[in-house]
C-alpha cells in the first residue's frame, strides 16, 4: 500500500481532501509526491471513486495538487511567482520599469512643510486604532463625487495590490476563477497565482477590452478591469462596450468587479462606468502615479459591506496607513489639483499626453503597428505603449544593443500575441524619432534558428 494512502480518511469528499490538507500542511506529503489511484484510494477507505475524484478535483482547482496523465495526480509545487524587480543593465535608457518621471511630481511648499511637521506624531487615541485622516477623507470624497463613484464607504489601503488582494481574500477562494485583462498588470497574475486562484483572460483588441462571451462570466468570483490608461495598451473600456458587458454583469450578482483606476487623477477620459455600477464592485485608486511611488496609499470604495471586511483584514496586520503619510498626501493632492503649472495634474497629464502623441506620430510614420490603434488621436493615454512584435526576445536584444531597456510582453500575457512594452515616463519628446527608429528596425527582425 502507497504510504500516502495509509495516511488519508474519510468518508465524502470534503473530509478526504481535509485528510490531504493536514498532510500538506505537516510536511508528510511533499511537492511532487504521487497521491493513490483513484480506484485504489476508493477501495481502501470504502467509498465510490466518484467521492475520492470529487475530493481529488476540489484540491485541484485549489492548486495543491496536479493530475498529467500516466504519472497520474501528484502533489503540485508552490505557487508560481513573478520577480518584483526589474535590473536595467548598465549603459540602457530605462524604458521598461513603468516609473513616472520624478521632475514632474509636486514638491510641499516652504509654508505647507510647516503645517505639516506642527503635527504631533501621537496623531490617534492609541497605536492600535484604526482610523483615516479626515482631510483626505474629505478629498477623496470631493474627487470620488466628480467621478460618478459613490463614496459612502471609503477605506484607505497601502497600494492597489495590497487592496486588490484584501477584497479577493474577503471574496473568492482558492481555485475560484477571476477574470482579467490580456494583456495585463503582471503584479495582478502574480497574485492571482499566489492566492491560487486561475486567471481567465479577457481579450483586447485596438479599441481596448472585448465584450467576452455570454457566460464566461458566470463562473468567475471576480472580474479585475482598468477603465482607462489600461496598462499596457493605453486604451479605455468603451461606453458601448461597457454597456454590453453590465449586461451580463447583471446576471451574475455574486461577481465582484474591481476597477483599478490607478491613472485616475492624472486621467483626462470620462469614467465610463460611473452612474452604471454592477451589482457588487470595488473602485480603487492609488496615489503612487500623480504623487510618486513612494506615496503609499490608495482610495478604496465599494459595497459597505466588502470594504468593511477589507478594513478589518488590514487592522489585523498593517492595522492602518501611517496617518502622518496620509496627511502629507491630503497635502500634496490639494496643491497638485490646483492651477496648471509644473508639479500639478494639470501638467503631468499634458506632459505624458505629449511624449505618447509625440512617439506614437514617429511609429504611426515608420509603419508599426500599436496596440490600441492610432495612439496619436485615439482615446488612449497614460505611461505606455504596447508594440506587437514577431519574436519578443529578439526585440528586447535589437533595443538593447541601440541603448533602450524595453519590457518583452511575457510577464503580462496569458494567452496574448508576442509583443514589447515601452514606458514613456523617461521618454523626452525629443528622443521620439531616434527612439521610433530603433523600434521600427527591432519590430523588422525576424528570430533566426540556431543549429
Amino acid at each position: 500500500m502507497n504510504w500516502s494512502a495509509s495516511k488519508i480518511q474519510g468518508s465524502n469528499a470534503q473530509d478526504i481532501a481535509g485528510s490531504i490538507e493536514t498532510a500538506l500542511r505537516n510536511g508528510e506529503l511533499h511537492a511532487g509526491d504521487a497521491l493513490p489511484a483513484v480506484r485504489h484510494l476508493a477501495t481502501q477507505l470504502g467509498v465510490n471513486p466518484n467521492t475520492v475524484a470529487a475530493a481529488y478535483a476540489r484540491l485541484r482547482d485549489a492548486g495543491r495538487l496536479v493530475t498529467s496523465g500516466r504519472r497520474g495526480t501528484r502533489v503540485a509545487g508552490e505557487a508560481a511567482y513573478i520577480p518584483a524587480a526589474y535590473v536595467v543593465p548598465d549603459g540602457l535608457r530605462d524604458l521598461a520599469g513603468g516609473q513616472v518621471d520624478a521632475a514632474l511630481l509636486a514638491h510641499l511648499r516652504a509654508g505647507s512643510w510647516s503645517k505639516l511637521l506642527q503635527q504631533p506624531l501621537a496623531l490617534g487615541a492609541s497605536t492600535g486604532e484604526l482610523s483615516d485622516d479626515e482631510e483626505l477623507l474629505a478629498i477623496a470624497g470631493e474627487w470620488l463625487g466628480s467621478q460618478g463613484i459613490p463614496g459612502d464607504c471609503v477605506g484607505i489601503f497601502s497600494s492597489t495590490l495590497d487592496t486588490i488582494e484584501r477584497a479577493l481574500r474577503q471574496h473568492a477562494r482558492p481555485g475560484d476563477r477571476v477574470a482579467m485583462e490580456d494583456p495585463g498588470w503582471p503584479p495582478l497574475l502574480a497574485l492571482l497565482r499566489s492566492l491560487r486562484l486561475r486567471a481567465v483572460p479577457l481579450s483586447m483588441d485596438a479599441q481596448g477590452l472585448q465584450v467576452p462571451a455570454d457566460g464566461m462570466l458566470a463562473g468567475c468570483a471576480a472580474v479585475i478591469l482598468t477603465p482607462r490608461a489600461h496598462n499596457p495598451t493605453g486604451t479605455a473600456i468603451r461606453p458601448d462596450r461597457w454597456r454590453a458587458l453590465r449586461r451580463q454583469l447583471r446576471a451574475c450578482p455574486n461577481t465582484l468587479v474591481v476597477f483599478n483606476d490607478y491613472w485616475g487623477l492624472l486621467s483626462g477620459t470620462p469614467l465610463v462606468c460611473a452612474g452604471a455600477l454592477p451589482p457588487n464592485w470595488l473602485y480603487v485608486m492609488s496615489l503612487g502615479k500623480p504623487l510618486g511611488p513612494e506615496m503609499r496609499v490608495c482610495i478604496a470604495t465599494g459595497v459597505p459591506d466588502l470594504v468593511v471586511g477589507m478594513r478589518a483584514h488590514f487592522a489585523l496586520g498593517p492595522r492602518k496607513v501611517s496617518l502622518w503619510l496620509q496627511r502629507f498626501a491630503a497635502l500634496l493632492w490639494r496643491q497638485a489639483a490646483r492651477g496648471k503649472g509644473r508639479g500639478s495634474f494639470a501638467h503631468m497629464q499634458s506632459a505624458y499626453a505629449a511624449r505618447r502623441r509625440a512617439l506614437a506620430v514617429e511609429l504611426l510614420g515608420q509603419g508599426v503597428a500599436m496596440a490600441g490603434g492610432d495612439a496619436a488621436h485615439a482615446d488612449t493615454e497614460g505611461l505606455h505603449l504596447w508594440i506587437p512584435v514577431p519574436d519578443e526576445l529578439t526585440a528586447v536584444q535589437a533595443m538593447a544593443s541601440r541603448g533602450w531597456a524595453v519590457q518583452a510582453g511575457s510577464p503580462m500575457v496569458l494567452a496574448s500575441a508576442p509583443a514589447i512594452r515601452i514606458s514613456v515616463g523617461a521618454v523626452d519628446r525629443r528622443d521620439a524619432r531616434r527612439l521610433a527608429g530603433d523600434l521600427a528596425a527591432a519590430v523588422r527582425l525576424q528570430a533566426r534558428a540556431v543549429f
